[in-house]
């Protein structure tokens, strides 16, 4: 199916072809590389900033903000361990589910290994086309409410 182009109408949902999800893999894999290496600079230039972040705490109260480069790269460094590579291992499985040829939301079930010990998480990112190349401009994922009020959140 084709979508009208200029219109939020369309013929019906976009129907990606097979270099559609290609594209979104070797994104994804690119950028994993980048996340193993623990190199926050690289994976914010496959950022557009502001780039919109969407969490919970744990007594269900809902949060976003909208993070600059800097906060990104900050906050990624500690999450990550302080930027130190190795200690992280990672095996996701990824379902795209696009809105058109330019937009995709990509849900992530993931087993997260450090020191160790493996925990199982879920994710959503959204992954814009722009200047011909994907980027992600939204996270969204549960339980980082609490860590993120220790910080200005528009920063």
């Amino acid at each position: 199916m084709t979508e009208t182009q200029g219109s939020p109408f369309g013929s019906g949902a976009f129907i990606p072809a097979a270099e559609d999800l290609q594209s979104v893999e070797a994104w994804f894999a690119e950028y994993d590389a980048h996340s193993a290496k623990v190199d926050v600079e690289r994976m914010a230039d496959m950022a557009m900033f502001p780039l919109n972040v969407v969490t919970d705490s744990a007594d269900g109260e809902g949060l976003a903000a909208q993070w600059t480069r800097e906060r990104f790269t900050r906050t990624m460094a500690e999450v990550m361990g302080g930027g130190e590579p190795g200690d992280i291992a990672m095996q996701s499985t990824r379902t795209p589910h696009f809105l058109t040829k330019h937009l995709v939301v990509v849900v992530t079930d993931a087993t997260v290994t450090a020191n160790g010990e493996s925990y199982g998480m879920r994710y959503a990112d959204l992954l814009v086309k722009a200047g011909g190349r994907w980027v992600f401009q939204t996270m969204v994922q549960g339980g980082w409410a609490e860590a993120w009020k220790e910080t200005p959140q528009a920063t």
